[in-house]
């Protein structure tokens, strides 16, 4: 089959964004551009310039030393030896390349955009003359092409480079990766489909990337092609192969599942993708199944930390209420998958409890995934380790974050993350501008003839958000703020009068706005004590710590000598009361909780398992301690040790 030329990439400006929906999608917001959103200081900036000045940069000197772009070499001929690595390794240099398009937006450097020019040529240089691209099936497959396409990750190689693609055109204007995309995206459209090779990857993320490239080019073959890999999963393709269907996402058809499982990156990845699809299509069947799934996802497969994924056998999601804390999964790569999915469901309704949960997998999912200092990083996130931990294999915490892996898909796609950050922060609708988290910063919108906003704040220290109207748009418009669903008790002023603001919904206010105008959002910062739906048997009498978004652990560098973390138990009226302290001279810059707490009783002595005794009287609690919590994203930057965010009552 032989494909017509797509159209030339619209002149018509695109949201320099990750997700930037058409003109005629269904959805109810679109997201303000990176670079008219714009963090500049405060929490999230800080770790934007350390991922700048480190990450960006180290990742380009890794992606050299450990093979990846000699890989492409010698599939291009112009080097020669053996490919290394896994099959998939040409998808780090693109969300590496990806990162870096994100961050030369964010603030132009020569050097990244060099960077960015000679790594696209050694992409292009790979490329086989009818579009067909990876590296390690050109050379170790003997030029063999999708015979194991469950395994192979052709397909998933190529979604990843359709965003890194999209990415740096939209922020460089060059067209260098976009003509590659292209080429490679007219030969998946030849080669796959209905009445064609009827086959899906093992590994989704193509669905992503092809629609963002039909809404970068118009060309709808691109969309059509990820309808149909959307459509063709839960019908036995996988499973022809002899590949059990669960562990990729094809044992239920997308629009009859009702809630997520197997590989936690994989599911999600799909269903981002399927929102995508339903925007474009306008396909509100689709869209209600994507909804039930997140609503299963989040009522019984999510930890506390906004983190999925709870077996290391084949990193997959568990069973309902299968959330262990000290072998939790909980890989890097889902959390941002799940960030992902969430903003796609927030752009299509408006509901704020999509943007509640981008806020919780942030904080506590994916920023624990990345060292303070931007450069080392953990595959999987436990929510508890214990004593003596062994450091049984490479993902390990017990090995504590480590610069790369041999598997290391978690690192650059934590950086092309930090990168696009701005552009998870606000969205326009048709009555006005609408953000959803919190950062100091700046907003220009296109909502009511132009807009511009001041955003100033300390969180996630301090609750106080501060809304300054500094282009005040034409006539009526509304500017709506996220009042998290924690929020209880919040408070709001706009231009000094008192308005209602309720949790778990937007604080809306509906006006004509004068420079100078200034909304007020006041969060509750005390300390929130959270236990777990019974049904999660691993934490059943055991409760966590929360402040404003941030969960809190106890971290063995913080307890005496003679108490390990594993031996805590707490009470829950005594931690109510806890007091934040904010210690600028503690890793980084933290709030700690005083958190009151008392040593087990008989921990280290009696046999592993002992008569029960009946129920009785509570009794007084042995000694109280005081011991500072920190945020559980901060967790394993001085040394590694025992650590817990499940705290066992008294």
């Amino acid at each position: 089959m032989t494909t017509t030329a797509p159209p030339t990439p619209s002149t018509a400006p695109a949201a320099v964004a990750p997700a930037a929906p058409t003109a005629d999608a269904a959805v109810a917001l679109r997201p303000v551009p990176s670079g008219e959103a714009r963090i500049t200081g405060g929490f999230w900036h800080e770790r934007q310039d350390a991922n700048r000045r480190q990450a960006i940069r180290t990742g380009y000197e890794k992606l050299e030393t450990a093979g990846n772009l000699q890989n492409l070499r010698i599939a291009a001929g112009t080097a020669t030896g053996e490919v290394r690595g896994p099959i998939f390794m040409d998808s780090d240099v693109y969300k590496w390349l990806e990162a870096a398009g994100w961050e030369y937006g964010r603030e132009p450097d020569e050097e990244v955009l060099g960077w960015i020019r000679e790594i696209t040529d050694v992409v292009a240089a790979a490329q086989a003359e009818d579009g067909y691209l990876d590296s390690v099936q050109q050379v170790r497959g003997n030029g063999a092409r999708y015979v194991d396409l469950p395994w192979s990750h052709e397909h998933y190689c190529a979604g990843h480079l359709f965003q890194a693609a999209v990415a740096i055109h939209r922020t460089t204007g060059e067209t260098g990766l976009l003509d590659v995309a292209v080429k490679l995206a007219d030969h998946l459209v030849a080669t796959f489909g209905p009445g064609r090779t009827e086959e899906v990857d093992g590994h989704p993320v193509v669905e992503m990337g092809l629609v963002e490239l039909y809404r970068e080019t118009g060309n709808r073959a691109y969309l059509d092609l990820a309808q149909w890999f959307v459509d063709a999963r839960g019908h036995g393709i996988i499973e022809q192969h002899g590949k059990e269907p669960t562990y990729f996402s094809d044992r239920v058809p997308v629009r009859e599942a009702t809630t997520v499982e197997g590989h936690s990156v994989r599911a999600v990845y799909l269903t981002a993708g399927a929102a995508d699809v339903a925007a474009e299509t306008g396909d509100a069947e689709l869209l209600a199944a994507l909804t039930r799934q997140w609503e299963g996802m989040t009522s019984t497969k999510t930890y506390v930390t906004g983190g999925i994924g709870a077996r290391w056998d084949f990193e997959q999601f568990g069973d309902h209420y299968e959330l262990g804390p000290d072998r939790a999964y909980a890989e890097s790569c889902a959390a941002i998958g799940s960030v992902q999915w969430s903003w796609r469901m927030l752009l299509a309704t408006g509901e704020t409890r999509y943007a509640d949960l981008v806020e919780r997998t942030l904080y506590n999912a994916f920023l624990p995934g990345v060292s303070l200092a931007g450069t080392e990083y953990f595959y999987v996130n436990p929510l508890q380790m214990r004593a003596g931990a062994h450091t049984d294999e490479e993902r390990s915490a017990a090995h504590g974050r480590r610069p790369w892996f041999d598997c290391a898909c978690c690192p650059p796609n934590i950086m092309r993350t930090l990168s696009s950050l701005d552009a998870y922060l606000a969205t326009t609708s048709g009555d006005g501008v609408q953000l959803h988290q919190f950062a100091t910063g700046t907003v220009h919108a296109d909502a009511a003839g132009g807009v511009e906003l001041a955003v100033s704040t300390d969180y996630p220290w301090d609750g106080t958000v501060r809304v300054e109207v500094r282009g005040a748009g034409e006539g009526e418009w509304e500017l709506a703020l996220r009042v998290p669903g924690w929020a209880e008790g919040a408070t709001a002023t706009v231009a000094g009068e008192d308005v209602v603001a309720t949790a778990g919904e937007y604080l809306r206010v509906r006006r004509t706005w004068a420079a100078g105008d200034v909304v007020e959002l006041v969060l509750p910062m005390g300390v929130r004590v959270v236990e777990a739906d019974p049904r999660v048997d691993a934490v059943r009498g055991a409760v966590a710590v929360e402040r404003g978004p941030l969960v809190y652990c106890l971290e063995q560098p913080d307890l005496p000598a003679d108490l390990v973390a594993d031996d805590v138990r707490v009470r829950v009226a005594e931690l109510r009361g806890a007091r934040a302290e904010h210690r600028p001279d503690l890793l980084g810059g933290v709030s700690v909780l005083q958190l009151p707490v008392h040593r087990a009783l008989g921990a280290a002595s009696g046999p592993l398992y002992r008569p029960a005794a009946d129920e009785a009287p509570e009794q007084a609690a042995p000694e109280t301690v005081e011991v500072p919590a920190i945020p559980y994203y901060a967790w394993a930057n001085r040394e590694i040790g025992p650590m817990r965010v499940w705290l066992p009552r008294a």
